[in-house]
């Protein structure tokens, strides 16, 4: 023990008489990026063609597989969605079990495999992996495309598009890649009713023969097995499986803008814009800049401590978040900074945007940013090495991309060899500020007299107009109202398809019960309402309340997370236009503001106050939206409602569809129950 403390002692006092010596006014020079071991896996080819891989790591008791296609882009043209189709099918049976027996013995097995229209991926128990292999190969090299399965697939795939067409982030993302890489290139390309009509099953079957073919397969397999097993298992499973081999790439050329302009797709349902500053870059894995472009694109837009995210919400609290990211495609990418913002900050945002841009690619970034930008990229590829995918994926990458054997391994060191002047350099070559599109998807009625009125260092932007199949189109033009048309005679049109103004005016209270889903979670929404302006709302999760709501008529309050908070001036005015259940039956200053569609048809805007307005069907006079504009934490926040699926309940027809969206969360209520005249005390409404 006596020898122990000496030590110990010997150890502090060393220690101290370094410290002594140490200038702690000067930042310690970092020590030099660690080397990364990654595994090298084993690889052999089969006869087919197909190439494996393999990483034995028995640290857990797991096995990932990856059957991946290294095959060029191909356009699909006519037939666009063909090749979602096809992943869609596969695994739905094969020649030799029914598609109902092969989920069984997947879930029998309690492991996940996947297919899609690159390839298949799964994870298992390394007990179970003979039998988890033999099932993807299968699944793939059997594959058996019914007549039926195709039909529900197609089914499936038109009712995702016909749900996606008022969805302003879908439109926004594949006009923004038909703009950049044009509609004749494969990225660019998109599925729609019509190409996804034009499916047949032997397209389906055509397009597995000449493109799931092993002469341009990768498996990878990782984990807790043992080389020579895996070697005999693959050919017993996969060698039957034959193919040609693809077809080689002929893909159109891209290109950018010879200016940076405005690319405008009319959204009339939108309540943000969806902004993407856009151009097309050639960056592949193997270039010198990638570590460079990785760096400066980390200090840009690269998460919540970059300049987009800080400068757009920390600074101007115009969106949730703002972004950037490069490409490194071996054929084709592009630079993308974007953000989801409030329609009335529209061309403050776009404006924010490029002086962002501007500013990387001018002046050099600060010590501070480029340290911090290595030491997160550090961190997220050091973390991203306890996934067994990760080491399948880089596998992937260095027979793929030509890589160097050792690229990932000197990884870090690449990363740490970066100069601030690497940034500035490739934030110029890469972030093409001056021959940008600028992508926006969103209400011409509101954002577009602001955007023609902006300027930029001095110019204005050239603005074009597209419809949401990137097809060019006309300046969307606002319908003007008939001077008759006032906000009394668009509420007494309400009143009266709702019931008439004497079954209205007989309602003194309105229960109403429904229910959402959002991320797999049930939620259970009650409302109570009164004539005299009184509300009781609460918002329930599995028998819990997480939200209550209580007015009086004059004061109230929210209950959330145990905590009560008293409502301020401004929740009382909103309070008192929420309670009455019939608001329309008093006009007050409301004013007919114009006509815009909503769900594809046309609807009066009735401007309830500056933060209020609502949307009346011009041909059936029924209230179908309204959009609130509310602040909180010192931000705005729009929040659009939508009411569908009118039914009469004593003698009155209420929505029974409630639709909404908060932020980037969007759910639906289904009304179960609403109870007229019954169900309502005084006691619902004590705010003491």
């Amino acid at each position: 023990m006596r020898k122990n403390i000496l030590t110990l002692a010997a150890v502090l006092t060393l220690s101290v008489g370094v410290s002594a010596q140490i200038d702690r006014s000067k930042m310690p020079e970092p020590g030099p990026a660690p080397k990364v071991n990654v595994d090298e896996p084993e690889t052999f080819d089969l006869d087919n063609g197909l190439q494996v891989m393999i990483v034995e790591n028995h640290k857990l008791p797991r096995v990932a597989m990856s059957l991946r296609f290294d095959n060029p882009p191909h356009s699909e043209g006519a037939k666009a969605g063909v090749s979602g189709i096809t992943g869609d099918l596969l695994g739905t049976g094969t020649k030799n079990m029914s598609k109902d027996e092969f989920n069984e013995k997947v879930d029998y097995l309690g492991a996940r495999l996947n297919f899609y229209s690159g390839g298949a991926n799964a994870n298992t128990l390394s007990k179970y992996f003979p039998e988890v292999l033999a099932l993807m190969a299968d699944g793939m090299v059997n594959a058996q495309f019914t007549q039926e399965e195709f039909d529900k697939s197609k089914a499936r795939t038109i009712d995702g598009l016909k749900s996606s067409e008022k969805d302003v982030s879908y439109n926004a993302r594949r006009v923004r890649s038909a703009l950049a890489y044009g509609k004749d290139h494969p990225y660019g390309e998109f599925s729609t009713q019509e190409t996804v009509n034009s499916i047949a099953l032997e397209d389906v079957k055509s397009y597995y023969s000449k493109w799931f073919s092993p002469k341009n397969a990768y498996l990878v397999v990782v984990g807790d097995v043992d080389e020579d097993e895996v070697k005999d298992l693959v050919k017993k499973n996969f060698s039957s499986w034959k193919g040609t081999a693809a077809p080689e790439a002929k893909l159109p050329s891209v290109s950018n803008v010879e200016k940076t302009e405005i690319d405008f797709i009319d959204m009339p349902n939108a309540v943000q814009s969806e902004i993407a500053v856009v151009n097309t870059i050639n960056l592949k894995k193997k270039d010198d800049d990638y570590f460079p472009v990785l760096v400066a694109n980390k200090i840009l837009g690269g998460g919540g401590e970059a300049r987009l995210f800080l400068n757009l919400r920390e600074d101007k609290g115009y969106t949730y978040g703002a972004y950037s990211s490069t490409g490194n495609d071996k054929y084709a990418s592009t630079f993308v900074a974007s953000a989801s913002v409030r329609n009335e900050v529209t061309d403050s945002s776009v404006v924010a945007f490029l002086d962002e841009i501007y500013k990387i690619r001018n002046e050099q970034v600060t010590d501070k940013e480029l340290a911090n930008a290595k030491a997160k990229i550090t961190g997220d590829f050091v973390l991203s090495l306890e996934q067994p995918s990760t080491i399948a994926n880089f596998a992937m990458e260095i027979e793929t991309e030509d890589l160097d054997d050792n690229f990932y391994e000197e990884y870090l060191e690449k990363i740490d060899e970066v100069t601030k002047e690497d940034v500035q350099r490739v934030a110029k070559k890469y972030f093409m500020a001056d021959n940008s599109r600028i992508v926006i998807a969103g209400k011409g009625s509101d954002v577009l007299k602001n955007l023609e009125k902006m300027t930029y260092n001095g110019k204005t932007l050239p603005i074009n107009y597209y419809n949401r199949f990137g097809e060019k189109t006309e300046k969307p033009e606002a319908k003007k109202v008939d001077p008759s048309v006032s906000a009394e005679t668009v509420f007494n049109k309400y009143i009266e398809a709702i019931g008439g103004e004497e079954a209205v005016k007989s309602v003194e209270s309105v229960v109403m019960m429904a229910e959402a889903e959002i991320q797999g979670m049930k939620l259970d929404l009650e409302m109570k309402r009164t004539k005299d302006g009184k509300m009781n709302q609460s918002i329930s999760m599995g028998g819990n309340v997480m939200n209550r709501q209580v007015f009086d008529g004059e004061t109230g309050f929210v209950m959330a997370q145990g905590q009560k908070m008293p409502y301020n001036e401004e929740q009382i005015e909103t309070a008192k236009a929420d309670a009455n259940p019939f608001p329309e039956l008093t006009v007050g200053d409301a004013k007919v503001t114009g006509i815009e569609k909503v769900d594809g048809k046309d609807a009066y805007v009735v401007m309830i106050d500056e933060n209020n307005k609502s949307f009346y069907s011009v041909e059936t006079g029924l209230k179908v939206q309204s959009i609130k504009t509310v602040s909180q934490a010192g931000q705005s926040m729009t929040i659009p409602t939508g009411y569908s699926n009118y039914q009469e309940v004593k003698g009155v027809k209420f929505p029974f569809m409630i639709s909404q969206s908060m932020g980037p969360q969007s759910f639906e209520f289904n009304v179960s129950e609403i109870m007229v005249n019954e169900g309502v005390t005084e006691a619902d409404f004590a705010t003491e």
